[in-house]
């Protein structure tokens, strides 16, 4: 004697642990702000997850709350800014965008971190044309 009425709840069963199993990467994948220009993103020989994987490991305690790509003294970087709980100010780890080693790794207490904001977004102001 079959049991008809199973076959379809272990494909549903079945069907729930593909889904899972797919959406497990997103579950632990990091959100912060990117600022990754296609230009420059062409240029890189190293994919910005893997260069975040790289700047994770170096401060594995950290969140990263966010990545620059940029062209620094003749290098292409990424540029992390990771938080670590407990501590003030950010860790920057710079990592090869060619090549995926670390550039450099400094802190930037948060007085730094707000004066080099403040004038990214005064060199971002004049960048910008000004309407008529």
């Amino acid at each position: 004697m079959q049991h008809t009425f199973l076959r379809p709840v272990g494909a549903v069963a079945a069907l729930a642990l593909v889904t899972i199993v797919a959406a497990a990467p997103a579950v632990g994948a990091q959100q912060y702000k990117k600022d990754v220009p296609d230009s420059l993103a062409k240029q890189a020989k190293i994919t910005e997850a893997a260069a975040a994987a790289v700047a994770q490991k170096r401060i594995p305690a950290g969140k990263i709350d966010g990545v620059e790509l940029e062209r620094e003294n003749g290098k292409l970087m990424y540029s992390y800014d990771i938080k670590v709980p407990g501590k003030s100010g950010i860790q920057e780890v710079n990592v090869n965008a060619m090549t995926g080693k670390i550039i450099a790794v400094e802190h930037e207490s948060a007085a730094a971190e707000k004066k080099e904001a403040a004038a990214e977004a005064k060199a971002s102001a004049k960048a910008k044309p000004k309407k008529p």
